[in-house]
């Protein structure tokens, strides 16, 4: 998912006391107590030679065209195990 850089700014100017907290249950001690922190998982950088056409349609679909390549390999695996 990406998001417009006039979108962006947009939210960079809510200011703190104006958003509606209301609908987000609070974070009280209990749960910081028994949260578990989630890495992402490590990544190793690779050479790949690609068709041309597939680099320029996820660099087309905007910023983190890699990590959606990666997600599409990921899924695919994932349907293989099926």
């Amino acid at each position: 998912m990406s998001i417009s850089r006039k979108r962006l700014k947009q939210i960079n100017a809510i200011k703190e006391k104006d958003i509606d907290y209301t609908d987000i249950p609070e974070l009280d001690k209990d749960f910081w107590d028994n949260a578990t922190p989630v890495y992402p998982k490590e990544k190793i950088a690779i050479s790949i030679r690609l068709d041309k056409d597939i680099i320029d349609f996820f660099k087309g679909e905007g910023k983190g065209y890699q990590s959606k390549i990666n997600s599409v390999l990921r899924s695919y695996i994932k349907a293989q195990h099926r």
